[in-house]
């Protein structure tokens, strides 16, 4: 409980509302000094902390081992107990890409600067090896050169020539060709990939209520309803992802040979067979249906879902290797 001190005058900051008491009966703003010290801040802080930590602990729980049982409580009224869906997601969210852009994954870990003057054969071969590599991964790009390409659309026969969009895609694939390595076109898409997954999955999420809406009963479940679960479920999997990647991340610091490798191994096993299976029960628990009209309908959600998640990220690759510069 708060233990500002109370202002004297008794009309509200917020609204101008008379207050009588320690809280504005019209907008229920405290009504208490605006201006604190960096000691009142501090204390506000953690006052705050621990008051929401039971309801978000709550919600943490109830999210990763009671698959949809937060989406009950939610439409069912029972709102104060848990944290709201959509501030949910956003601080999972938040959390996990914010991590993702401050631990990036490595491959190959930086060579310690003591130890780069003491080059052994060994390391000399592997940098022979890592250009020869590089070479040969342009050798897997076949393309004619530009000017070929441009002499057939002038001179050649109709058939031969490109139409307007194929000319205009054929000549950026050679020109990032001609950049680029397969390895550092990879590299790229990747980054930015990672870079706009918060993009995409809220591109996604509105098609997957969407399809959960097309496949159950429209007058006893609203788009709404398929709102709030898309959000809890899009909420556990990135819950999952970031417990994988900080395992992952602080089990690396012991080196690729620790004994505790195989945690991280174990960890990502058990996470993906979790993630993979946990929309069944879900939507079992939530929409009341039986087992087995629940597992045909997971089944068909997974593979239309997938197949439209395929298609974004078809789309996302051509829009990312059009964009290299």
């Amino acid at each position: 409980m708060s233990h500002n001190k109370i202002r004297e005058d008794k009309t509200c900051l917020n609204c101008r509302h008379v207050v009588e008491q320690k809280f504005c009966p019209n907008c229920g703003q405290e009504n208490s000094d605006s201006r604190k010290t960096f000691h009142h801040l501090f204390v506000h802080f953690f006052e705050d902390l621990t008051h929401y930590e039971n309801a978000f602990w709550k919600t943490i729980k109830n999210l990763l081992f009671k698959p949809a049982t937060l989406t009950k409580e939610y439409l069912s009224g029972k709102r104060l107990s848990y944290l709201a869906p959509v501030r949910l997601y956003i601080f999972i969210s938040f959390i996990t890409f914010l991590l993702i852009a401050m631990f990036p994954s490595k491959i190959n870990t930086d060579i310690d600067k003591s130890e780069k003057s003491e080059k052994t054969l060994s390391e000399q071969i592997d940098k022979t090896t890592k250009k020869l590599t590089e070479k040969e991964d342009n050798k897997y790009f076949h393309f004619k050169e530009m000017r070929e390409v441009d002499s057939i659309q002038k001179y050649g026969k109709e058939s031969q020539k490109m139409n307007a969009l194929s000319y205009w895609t054929y000549e950026k694939v050679v020109h990032v060709t001609k950049k680029y390595t397969k390895r550092e076109i990879i590299e790229k898409f990747a980054e930015s990939f990672f870079h706009n997954l918060p993009k995409i999955l809220f591109i996604i999420m509105p098609f997957f209520a969407f399809f959960l809406w097309i496949f159950h009963n429209k007058k006893k479940w609203y788009y709404f309803d398929h709102g709030i679960f898309t959000l809890h479920y899009f909420s556990f999997l990135l819950l999952i992802f970031l417990i994988m990647f900080i395992v992952d991340r602080i089990i690396s610091l012991f080196g690729k040979d620790s004994p505790l490798q195989f945690i991280s191994g174990l960890t990502s096993i058990a996470g993906t067979i979790w993630m993979f299976y946990y929309f069944y029960p879900a939507h079992h628990r939530f929409y009341g249906e039986s087992r087995i009209v629940s597992f045909v309908k997971s089944v068909f959600l997974f593979v239309i879902n997938s197949l439209f998640i395929l298609f974004l990220l078809t789309l996302y690759v051509l829009y990312t290797f059009i964009n290299l510069h």
